[in-house]
């Protein structure tokens, strides 16, 4: 399934790396999710002031936490608990690209952001598709139009602030920086390794 934001399309070693280790991914997934609320909460602090991002941002931090509590759930009634995993390179990585001066780094904030999501829409509905597990393709399938939505929404912050011919020059910058990234496996089982 193609994204609008993204450079390439997750390959099947991925498929089969994430459909073989079920616990792994979604613990890693509830780390995900936590770390998704985490950011929109820094941005609306780091830019207190921005007319609109909070109204936008506080309620996505909420359903990424929401996320984190059902993924956390399935773990625990799995007889898993949370526990630290070594993070793929994938988001200090892209982060790293951010611009340090002002508006630019605001705009590369939101593209961040977006691309995760994006990424996260594009692997969610892979496992949806393809776990032999009726609860996690239950689950994946449930979480995708959020996920959309997550994106969309920092596509409409983006729109909101900068020129269209910027965002789309960016975007397409970042996202193959993106896909590049993720052009050779993770060695252990991540959302997005």
């Amino acid at each position: 399934m193609r994204i609008k934001w993204l450079a390439s399309d997750t390959n099947q070693d991925w498929i089969d790396q994430a459909i073989s280790n079920p616990i792994d991914i979604l613990i890693d997934h509830a780390h995900c999710e936590r770390k998704a609320a985490g950011a929109a909460v820094q941005m609306m602090f780091r830019y207190l002031c921005e007319p609109g991002l909070a109204e936008v941002l506080s309620p996505l931090a909420r359903e990424e936490l929401e996320h984190f509590e059902e993924v956390l759930s399935i773990i625990i009634a799995r007889g898993f608990y949370l526990k630290p995993l070594k993070a793929p390179p994938y988001g200090s990585l892209l982060a790293k690209n951010i611009r340090s001066k002002e508006p630019e780094r605001m705009m590369d904030s939101f593209i961040v952001s977006g691309l995760i999501e994006a990424r996260s829409h594009e692997r969610m509905s892979l496992i949806a598709k393809f776990s032999p597990d009726d609860e996690l393709r239950k689950l994946y399938k449930k979480l995708l139009a959020s996920e959309a939505r997550h994106f969309s929404l920092y596509w409409q912050l983006l729109l909101d602030r900068y020129e269209k011919q910027l965002i789309t020059q960016r975007v397409a910058e970042l996202s193959l920086i993106e896909a590049n990234i993720l052009s050779e496996l993770h060695p252990e089982p991540r959302m997005h390794s």
